[in-house]
């Protein structure tokens, strides 16, 4: 790869998060190959070329962004005739991994993977809603020359910054799930809180939004929580497993949190609840079942 109009870009995934990030992809490049479960006609329709495997689309690339849900859905067609390895076939090749992985496993990746092929974790921040208004925030970890390079192909998706050596990204999204986890059961507790005391909760939250207690989540998820519709955004049971990779970090590190287990324990029930395919905002609901 020589300049960033020369790299051949990819994305493979293609769910709430990967579509909306390609299409912005290809507006900005003019040019875009991509790959998931299903073909998207939108993309297709725009101009996007699309691969059938992920043998196809490493053979037609030089960089591709994976918008998977974890990294097992990633190995799981490295290998074999029509797996990624089998497309790249010695040549350089950066993958950019924008899942929400445990920084270990992405390391433990890295090291398994030939020479030639280079990583950066760049897991996203922000959401539906920040994945189609080019938005996001984009953590990145790895060596300080492919962080570059990555920053400024992912540049139209949001804002990408490097935060440090490989598994950096992932341990950022680490921390940011658990603010998310904490402030969206704060709100659904508090929402409930104050219906149950016949305060009306849009009043509530059209008055605190304003101070300290307002943040981006309020205001993403406000009418959610006052109207009790959790239907999925973005659903409740993906962060049992960032709460996971949170308490690994924290075990890593020597450092024992006090609200961590606490968020654990009320995601696993939200899950055991049958909850988990709710929006986050289901913590309203969780805690009112739970008070019947």
């Amino acid at each position: 790869m020589t300049t960033l109009d020369d790299v051949r870009l990819g994305v493979w995934g293609l769910g709430a998060m990967g579509e909306p990030m390609a299409s912005h992809l290809l507006s900005a490049r003019g040019s875009l190959t991509v790959h998931a479960r299903r073909e998207r006609p939108g993309l297709t329709g725009a101009g996007a070329v699309w691969a059938p495997t992920a043998r196809e689309l490493a053979e037609v690339t030089d960089a591709v962004l994976v918008m998977l849900p974890d990294l097992p859905q990633l190995e799981e067609h490295l290998d074999g005739p029509d797996g990624l390895l089998a497309g790249v076939g010695g040549r350089d090749f950066l993958l950019l991994i924008g899942s929400t992985s445990s920084p270990v496993g992405v390391r433990e990746l890295a090291d398994r993977l030939p020479d030639g092929i280079r990583i950066v974790d760049c897991p996203v921040s922000g959401g539906e809603d920040g994945a189609k208004a080019g938005t996001l925030s984009i953590m990145l970890g790895g060596d300080e020359a492919d962080t570059d390079r990555a920053a400024a192909l992912l540049a139209p998706c949001g804002t990408p910054v490097r935060l440090g050596p490989l598994g950096a990204g992932e341990v950022a999204k680490a921390c940011n799930q658990m603010v998310v986890a904490a402030t969206i059961l704060a709100l659904g507790e508090a929402t409930e809180l104050a219906a149950r005391s016949g305060v009306d909760p849009a009043a509530l939250w059209e008055l605190l939004g304003g101070g300290y207690a307002g943040s981006n989540l309020l205001q993403s998820r406000r009418e959610k929580l006052v109207t009790g519709d959790d239907s999925p955004s973005g659903v409740a049971s993906y962060m049992v497993k960032d709460l996971r990779f949170a308490a690994d970090i924290a075990e890593a590190t020597s450092t024992r949190p006090a609200l961590l287990p606490a968020l654990r324990a009320a995601f696993d029930e939200i899950v055991e609840r049958d909850l988990g395919d709710r929006d986050i905002a289901v913590t309203r609901r969780f805690t009112a079942e739970r008070s019947s």
